[in-house]
């Protein structure tokens, strides 16, 4: 059974940091695209980073490029999201999520993913 668990969320001042992490188990993730989302209330699932198996690749919505930061440790089967300089308008819930097969290739869209957290909520106050 695979699982994604996120861990990290909570409130935090306009400006500041949080950092997301995302632990997997039920199979090794180390080849396995990874991938971060929000929703936020009455909005639709938004893409927010997504990183390739090894690393090699990264990528970012224009909203959260040059804030947000996607990592992964495969020793540990988890992805991190360092989210810094946060603004009020990233106040949504946060999921992980990771594709069935072992895509060699950045994924944006929610229906790429077949497996995702329960997710973990941001709240940034101004």
């Amino acid at each position: 059974q695979v699982q994604l668990v996120e861990s990290g969320g909570g409130l935090v001042q306009a400006g500041g940091s949080l950092r997301l992490s995302c632990a997997a188990s039920g199979r090794t993730f180390s080849s396995y695209t990874m991938g971060w989302f929000r929703q936020a209330p009455g909005k639709e699932r938004e893409f927010v980073a997504a990183i390739t198996w090894n690393a090699g690749r990264t990528a970012y919505p224009d909203s959260v490029k040059g804030r947000f930061t996607i990592s992964r440790d495969n020793a540990k089967n988890t992805v991190y999201l360092q989210m810094n300089s946060l603004k009020p308008e990233d106040t949504a819930v946060y999921y992980c999520a990771a594709p069935m097969r072992p895509w060699d290739m950045i994924l944006s869209r929610p229906n790429e993913y077949e497996y995702w957290g329960q997710g973990t909520q941001v709240t940034v106050s101004s």
